[in-house]
């Protein structure tokens, strides 16, 4: 999720173990800061390959079995600050409760998170909330600033309890969403050989659907209502990336088709080439309007230098018509 989001789930989980009133203050800071520090990581990259920090950003930091020394490290920054309100192992202790909660709330997005590194590769997806949720953030900031205030351990709790109640409502909305999505594809006559959806940016109201079926990309969105069926917003399809053609066009032993492979495994298997650029592989889990066809990011790859670095860029320019759109099918 967004920074504030985690440092928030990190002071709530932190602050809600705090033995009384006297260190709820502590917790809660210690917890929020602990819960920042995995997402360095992100500066972890490479002007050479562009791939280096996809490939190593939610990977070892965010991690369960890197918890404690990720706790143990946050402590050893945090605890000179707060040698007076508490001891070094009771900061850490915090610390922990704060930096662990961070790799679980990133498995909760659909980015992915290797929660299991090193003993695994795959990459934690279950998509029951967005990388963006207001809702989720800001009925926290309440809960934990009272918290914060009062000095009052209970409502870091409460703040605790809503968040594990609205990802657990977002479970439901995911269940509902893929039940539709699978309705949609049956309709079809589509045979669905995988499926995710996904909550749009801000909400868990609007999901994306996408899924593979006989060697193409199809993606819809479903408005979700609380006592009716979903409101269907059918998209399109485009062919899945042809590896063959990959293989004639780079080689098999070139720098191009080997990094093709690794942005593969980064957007699980959901890649093709970008409609209106061939040049480009997208990653087509994501567009900005949840039932298109415009990934937000991929590589471009460059034919005639087969060996040469790929160069990883962003398509997320939003006009007018996008947002409101986006807009309009939320609010159906």
């Amino acid at each position: 999720m967004d920074p504030v989001a985690q440092g928030l789930a990190g002071a709530a989980l932190a602050g809600s173990g705090a033995s009384d009133e006297k260190e709820v203050r502590h917790a809660l800071f210690v917890g929020f800061a602990a819960g920042l520090l995995p997402d360095l990581d992100v500066f972890i990259r490479s002007a050479e390959d562009p791939l280096l920090r996809l490939e190593f950003h939610r990977q070892f930091t965010h991690s369960l079995i890197f918890i404690p020394l990720g706790g143990l490290l946050a402590a050893a920054i945090l605890w000179p600050f707060f040698r007076r309100k508490a001891t070094f192992r009771r900061t850490w202790c915090m610390a922990s409760l704060g930096y662990g909660t961070h790799g679980l709330i990133d498995a909760c997005t659909s980015y992915g998170t290797y929660l299991l590194w090193p003993f695994s590769d795959v990459r934690v997806a279950w998509n029951i909330v967005a990388i963006i949720d207001p809702v989720f953030s800001l009925v926290l900031i309440l809960l934990l600033g009272l918290a914060f205030l009062r000095r009052n351990p209970r409502l870091a709790r409460q703040g605790l309890c809503f968040g594990l109640a609205w990802l657990f409502l977002g479970a439901i909305q995911r269940e509902r969403a893929e039940t539709g999505a699978r309705q949609l594809a049956e309709g079809r006559g589509h045979s669905v050989e995988r499926i995710v959806v996904k909550p749009s940016i801000f909400n868990n109201l609007l999901w994306r659907s996408t899924y593979l079926s006989d060697g193409a990309i199809h993606a819809d969105a479903l408005r979700l209502h609380a006592f009716s069926g979903p409101t269907l917003y059918e998209g399109g399809s485009v062919p899945l990336l042809d590896w063959q053609e990959m293989e004639s066009v780079y080689g098999i032993d070139s720098r191009a088709y080997r990094d093709a492979k690794r942005f593969t495994h980064f957007s699980d298997g959901f890649v093709a080439l970008k409609p209106d650029d061939l040049n480009v592989i997208g990653d087509f889990r994501y567009a900005l309007l949840p039932n298109t066809l415009d990934p937000v990011w991929g590589i471009r790859l460059n034919p005639e230098k087969p060996n040469g670095p790929v160069s990883f860029e962003n398509f997320r320019q939003v006009d007018e018509a996008t947002w409101e759109a986006f807009w309009n099918m939320l609010w159906d």
